[in-house]
């Protein structure tokens, strides 16, 4: 991966920006050299007063959020998505930036940005609405970690994040930080993304590069994978096509499920599957991976308080199925192919693992899918297959490990990633 300084030395170009109209999905298919380059699936903060501490969003007063990805494509400009889908105000940013990221909280000065919406620095978002910025005029490339800063001039309790980020981010002391090259400022630390929910990279009008989205649940999130590591599957898929223009975008969310909504897992996949991945920039390819929580959540019990599994639905194979049929028949209605992940083993009880053996044996032999990712071949033990095997185990008996997930990436037939 190239180092901040030395790819700003090589690339550092004039800032450009642009005052345009916010993008729609209809601009997106008039400029298909914009590319998805790296996602952040939204969710729902939860309100309940009983919520512990780590499923509380950190409050913003008068204080610089400042946020690390990196972006999966090269190109010369970018624009960045906000969102406030599950907002209960407008969203009031006073001023956003975009920088190559040094480590820590810091930045190469001469890289930042400032970013605009329609031409201006400061954007109101509506409830339940999200927003792309104009072009950045920054030179990216792939693998390369980029800092965007917000700066919020009032107090706001987020009501969209995304939970778990496997990166740190990082909050500032009061006042406007967006600009500051030196991490000083930002002493505050988290691990989720607080209204970050997308970028996209213009990687040049005669590019075929395109988009493949991978969606699902704690396991494409990269539950327990190491931090700040970059260690996901997805994210390892990546580095193996990054000789091959196709950017892989992360819409996993952890405890996600296929059928069911949660006060703190997001909504159901069938409902977010448009906006987290069939409306993505360039998209040509998806990649499923869901279920295993249908499954599991009517067998933990109910409690007081915040209760993540909410409702406690008791799902047969027959309904994931349909679900899976619904996601089918959305891609295949804009020209997608859809590809179908096995669920992968979690030592369930005979009649749990039942379904999902039954499950697993549709996905693998009705060719309703494009084509199926047999992760859960890929991770049995041979001695015991309802278990996964102990290397590749976390030790929770559900969530690989690192080296689980990289045989996940491992597995995948790059050929069938290849657009329609």
């Amino acid at each position: 991966m190239i180092s901040p300084a030395r790819f700003y030395r090589r690339w550092l170009v004039a800032a450009t920006l642009c005052s345009v109209a916010l993008p729609t999905a209809q601009a997106w298919a008039q400029a298909p050299h914009w590319v998805a380059a790296w996602a952040a699936a939204p969710q729902s903060v939860s309100d309940n007063p009983a919520a512990p501490g780590f499923d509380r969003a950190p409050a913003v007063r008068h204080q610089t959020v400042r946020q690390i990805i990196y972006t999966d494509a090269t190109g010369a400009q970018v624009r960045i998505e906000i969102s406030n889908r599950y907002g209960r105000v407008p969203l009031v940013l006073d001023a956003v930036h975009l920088a190559y990221a040094r480590p820590s909280a810091a930045i190469e000065p001469a890289s930042d940005r400032p970013v605009s919406f329609g031409g201006q620095r400061s954007i109101v978002i509506p409830a339940g609405q999200t927003v792309w910025s104009d072009p950045i005029g920054l030179a990216v490339q792939r693998g390369m970690p980029l800092a965007i800063s917000f700066y919020l001039d009032g107090s706001v309790a987020p009501s969209t994040w995304h939970k778990l980020a496997s990166q740190v981010n990082y909050l500032s002391e009061s006042g406007d930080h967006v600009a500051d090259a030196e991490g000083a400022a930002f002493r505050g630390r988290f691990t989720s993304y607080l209204w970050l929910s997308g970028v996209a990279v213009d990687t040049g009008a005669e590019s075929n590069a395109y988009a493949v989205v991978a969606i699902g649940d704690s396991i494409t999130d990269g539950m327990r994978s190491t931090l700040n590591a970059n260690q996901r599957w997805p994210d390892l898929l990546a580095r193996r096509l990054a000789q091959q223009n196709v950017a892989v975008v992360n819409a996993g969310i952890s405890g996600n499920r296929l059928l069911s909504d949660s006060p703190c897992y997001g909504e159901r996949l069938v409902s977010r599957f448009d906006a987290d991945a069939l409306t993505q920039p360039s998209v040509k390819v998806v990649l499923v991976l869901i279920g295993i929580n249908d499954i599991n959540f009517a067998a933990t019990p109910a409690h007081g308080g915040l209760d993540c599994d909410l409702p406690h639905t008791r799902i047969d194979a027959a309904q994931l199925i349909a679900g899976y049929r619904t996601l089918v028949a959305a891609a295949h209605a804009r020209g997608l192919r859809i590809l179908g992940a096995t669920l992968t083993p979690a030592s369930l009880p005979p009649a749990r693992e039942a379904t999902r053996e039954a499950v697993n044996q549709w996905i693998r032999h009705s060719a309703s899918f494009d084509g199926v990712l047999d992760f859960d071949a890929v991770l049995r033990d041979p001695a015991d297959p309802n278990r996964l095997l102990p290397r590749f185990d976390s030790d929770d008996h559900i969530h690989p490990s690192d080296a689980g997930y990289a045989a996940m990436a491992q597995s995948v037939p790059l050929s069938v990633l290849s657009p329609r």
